[in-house]
């Protein structure tokens, strides 16, 4: 691997005497990571019927090592959303936000969703989690990620931070900031990065990542925590970053980044984490945790519960085993479960308004495949459950048309009793109903 030049000089300054084993990480193998879903199953659960040979990520409690030559996105386990593919290193600032049942999480440069999923993991359908990328074309992603997981409690927003805290502000009791930057911790993993890290202008990446922070710093209510971390190693957008809004927020402390599974401390910083490629089984990353210990709480109301839509309601009696309760919120055709601590916002470009139910269509309801995948296999009356080695799985995912057995009327198809979607069978027709996007090609 060819690196830049001026990257390695600066490496060099940096590193010193660390830097030859530095260079050498290069020319080793990159490592290949997944994090099992505990909205849908339990790590100990995943492990028994998991096909792949796993080894465990030390600085996380459901991340695990696999081999290089395994494909987990072509196991149907994957599409029922019960571990998501993660870079090691990428695993490990949602571990130090320390979110808990209950709380109101931001995640303010989500896509591609990967670190939200694992927010919404520790929320366990309580609580609400806002997750947003001001960019629109990777938010596309984001949703389906936030879909395929079954997050249900959840604002997924295209906005920017700055239109975001005029909606939130003191609102989060956390907040991540997985900050845009220069990306030079990701090189091995991708070297690509290496042509835009020297095509493009890095030195744009500190105003950024100043105003990002400054604004989710309003956003975070008092006592809350903060973590702000970057895939780079220029201290400017590190360690430098950090000093420079403690020194301007003297209502924020910095925490202790326990220094786990070979984190090292910060240079200079001691309390903030870098995990370095020559250190560690991962790619590089910056971690600093703040927590904030003066300013005022803003008094917010919860949205009323709306009535649910008499069509979907029927839906409900027809077909599911469980009665969900809440605020109905249609927008164009689109019915939406909304997350209990959902507020009124203004002039927000939201995507997803919570667990989008279905369609509402002259009074009759469709359901979606985010109903399916936020469901268990026991919410609903009539199931279709395929063996991970059924033939029928790959034609399901595919949009093939199955022949089966079963009771008429929509069902939910399960793989080992964890649902993929629905179909609607017809004296042992199953007219497929898997999401036309996500399909096997």
């Amino acid at each position: 691997m060819k690196l830049p030049v001026k990257f390695l000089d600066n490496m060099k300054e940096i590193l010193n005497d660390e830097f030859d084993a530095f260079l050498k990480s290069y020319d080793e193998k990159r490592y290949y990571g997944l994090r099992v879903n505990t909205l849908k199953i339990s790590v100990e659960e995943f492990l028994k019927i998991s096909p792949f040979n796993l080894s465990k990520i030390p600085w996380t409690r459901d991340g695990f090592y696999y081999e290089e030559d395994v494909r987990p996105a072509k196991s149907p386990f994957y599409n029922s959303g019960l571990y998501y593919i993660q870079e090691p290193s990428a695993m490990s600032p949602v571990e130090f936000l320390d979110v808990k049942r209950g709380h109101k999480v931001l995640d303010l440069c989500a896509a591609p969703g990967g670190k939200s999923i694992q927010i919404a993991s520790r929320l366990q359908g309580e609580g609400m989690l806002v997750t947003n990328d001001i960019n629109s074309s990777r938010v596309k992603p984001l949703v389906k990620n936030i879909e395929m997981y079954g997050v249900s409690n959840v604002l997924v927003v295209n906005d920017s931070p700055n239109r975001l805290c005029k909606n939130f502000e003191g609102f989060f009791d956390r907040v991540l900031v997985d900050a845009p930057c220069s990306g030079e911790g990701m090189f091995r993993k991708d070297e690509k990065l290496i042509k835009s890290w020297e095509k493009d202008d890095i030195s744009i990446y500190p105003d950024m990542q100043r105003e990002i922070l400054d604004e989710a710093a309003k956003m975070l209510k008092v006592g809350g925590k903060l973590v702000y971390s970057t895939c780079t190693f220029n201290k400017d957008e590190n360690e430098n970053m950090i000093q420079e809004f403690l020194d301007n927020n003297d209502n924020f402390e910095l925490l202790n980044i326990e220094k786990i599974g070979e984190i090292s401390e910060g240079l200079g910083l001691e309390e903030v984490g870098r995990l370095w490629p020559h250190k560690l089984n991962g790619e590089g990353h910056f971690l600093a945790l703040l927590q904030k210990t003066d300013g005022e709480n803003k008094e917010y109301k919860s949205l009323k519960d709306k009535k649910k839509p008499e069509c979907f309601e029927e839906f409900e009696k027809e077909n599911m085993n469980t009665t969900l309760n809440g605020n109905f919120i249609t927008i164009n055709d689109n019915l939406y479960l909304a997350p209990k601590d959902m507020i009124q916002t203004k002039n927000l470009k939201a995507v997803r308004t919570g667990l989008l139910l279905g369609k509402v269509v002259k009074n009759r309801f469709k359901p979606s495949q985010a109903l399916a995948m936020a469901l268990k296999k026991e919410d609903f009356k009539r199931v279709i459950n395929l063996d991970v080695g059924d033939p029928n799985v790959i034609k399901y995912l595919k949009g093939e048309t199955i022949f089966t057995d079963g009771e008429n009327g929509f069902n939910l198809i399960c793989v080992n009793g964890y649902p993929l979607g629905f179909g609607k069978l017809n004296r042992g027709t199953l007219k497929n109903g898997y999401e036309k996007s996500w399909r096997w090609v």
